[in-house]
């Protein structure tokens, strides 16, 4: 496989660097946060010996930054390695929640320290402290509400606020708030196993379906090392703590992903955040039992998924519907799991959803039919390579044509009859070979590979134009190799 050039940012040239990066960001992102983003020049022993071996460089468009240690080390790393991102990550996020829900911000940050603040492990309290304490040394000036709020983004804003609403039906009234029902589109997936796959060993891939503002800033791969629990590979968001779209890795041979249960509606206010508990899971699992368990636990129905998950060690693969008052797991040596946001539990899809299986105009239908198209007439070939195909697939079964949109594995609701800058937006792949080596594929931008430009976009869609600052373009980048302990100068 080909690899460009990567480019190191050692610790010891940080301050400056980041500060040129905060310069360059400014320039099209928000003057506010920019003007705050200055590194200090000394760094204080305590936060020079926690960042000590962390690091962080860039490759086909991702960052791929090391972090390790104690949470409260992890935290302060990712901080401040990340400063730049998380700063534009943040404001991003911030815009998108205000707009879309008609709520200040101070909303958010009320829910974040009320209901989501004390239901977090203090292992993970630890590492968001640690991560605002990172943003304080480059003098971004985001507090911990806001970092628990960024990391709740998948949760608050489609989930939280319903139920919000429900429950508050007098003081809501006058905002007529509707969700949007794209925002419950996550993702194309699959993992196979068996007779199914070329190797006969496990074949996992997912590509991440969210809006393009969010979309083009998905680009982190994350290597942690805990003091405790499984080392972690998986790819992220600036400034969130688990994957969240999801894709990783861990070293006791875990790999998982996960699409999204569309139309779903449940919230339990007294329940752990996804966030912290996808997380813990991915750190702590060395089986799909211990996974299952771990992440249901305490589950707040907060970013309800169908979780794909596969065993290295065993070959064995699962899939875990999660809703909130209804959970079901499946698991075979032998077959596949497909998800495109479509329920299979029958008391899920009655009691927890809205989802209409018999509408194939949907897109989660539509995609499932194209997943069991593609499953039957590859078995016995699947492998990576195909993995890659899959996902950047651009067939309409409804259609019964090639034409990318709303109803493909490789989504794109911008050149749909919906016309929003939404769809699938970067993808990786892994198989049980890869995984003992604590290694996975990633591709930067549409799977399929095309580029998205915002400006004639924008010009063409007027009604988007509250995006003009912080949507941008994303271009399509290669496939590309990352391993765990991986390092340009080795």
């Amino acid at each position: 496989m080909k690899r460009l050039s990567a480019k190191l940012i050692p610790i010891v040239a940080l301050p400056v660097i980041v500060a040129v990066a905060a310069f360059a960001w400014g320039a099209r992102q928000a003057p506010a946060l920019a003007a705050s983003l200055s590194a200090r020049n000394q760094l204080s022993p305590q936060e020079q010996a926690e960042l000590k071996g962390a690091y962080r460089f860039e490759k086909n468009g991702w960052i791929y930054v090391y972090l390790h240690g104690s949470p409260t080390d992890i935290g302060f790393q990712h901080g401040y390695l990340l400063a730049p991102e998380i700063a534009d990550a943040f404001h991003a996020v911030q815009m998108e929640d205000v707009h879309n829900t008609h709520r200040p911000w101070s909303f958010f940050q009320k829910a974040a320290q009320d209901m989501l603040w004390p239901n977090i492990d203090p292992e993970y309290q630890a590492e968001l402290k640690g991560i605002v304490a990172g943003l304080h040394a480059h003098g971004v000036n985001l507090s911990l509400d806001d970092i628990v709020a960024l990391n709740a983004f998948e949760e608050l804003p489609g989930y939280y606020v319903p139920w919000y609403d429900a429950h508050h039906k007098k003081q809501v009234a006058s905002l007529e708030f509707k969700p949007n029902p794209t925002l419950y589109e996550h993702c194309s997936a699959f993992v196979a196993t068996g007779s199914w796959t070329k190797s006969h060993g496990i074949v996992m891939a997912h590509n991440n379906w969210t809006t393009y503002v969010d979309g083009e800033r998905w680009r982190i791969i994350f290597d942690i090392v805990p003091t405790h629990g499984y080392q972690i590979l998986m790819d992220g968001f600036p400034g969130v703590i688990t994957s969240d779209d999801d894709f990783g890795i861990n070293s006791a041979g875990i790999m998982i992903t996960e699409t999204t249960i569309s139309d779903f509606h449940g919230w339990n206010p007294n329940g752990v955040p996804e966030f912290e508990r996808s997380r813990r899971a991915l750190q702590y699992a060395n089986s799909i039992a211990s996974y299952v368990k771990i992440l249901n636990k305490g589950n707040n129905g907060g970013y309800a998924n169908d979780w794909l998950i596969g065993d290295e060690k065993t070959g064995e693969i699962a899939r875990f519907e999660e809703g909130l008052t209804y959970t079901k797991l499946w698991t075979t040596k032998n077959g596949y799991f497909v998800g495109s946001n479509f329920p299979s539990d029958p008391d899920v899809i009655k009691y927890e959803t809205t989802f209409d299986p018999h509408n194939m105009a949907s897109s989660a239908n539509a995609r499932h039919v194209r997943w069991l198209q593609l499953m039957k007439k590859y078995k016995g070939k699947i492998d990576l390579q195909l993995a890659e195909k899959f996902e950047g697939d651009h067939y309409d079964t409804y259609e019964k044509k090639i034409d990318p949109d709303q109803r493909t594995l490789c989504g794109h609701l911008d050149t749909s009859s919906l016309h929003e800058p939404f769809g699938a937006v970067q993808g990786k792949v892994t198989d049980s070979r890869l995984v003992a080596h604590m290694s996975l594929i990633a591709h930067l931008g549409h799977p399929g590979g095309q580029n998205f430009y915002a400006k004639p976009f924008l010009k063409k869609y007027p009604k988007w134009d509250w995006e003009k600052s912080i949507l941008h373009n994303m271009p399509a980048y290669p496939w590309t190799l990352f391993k765990a302990g991986e390092h340009p100068s080795r």
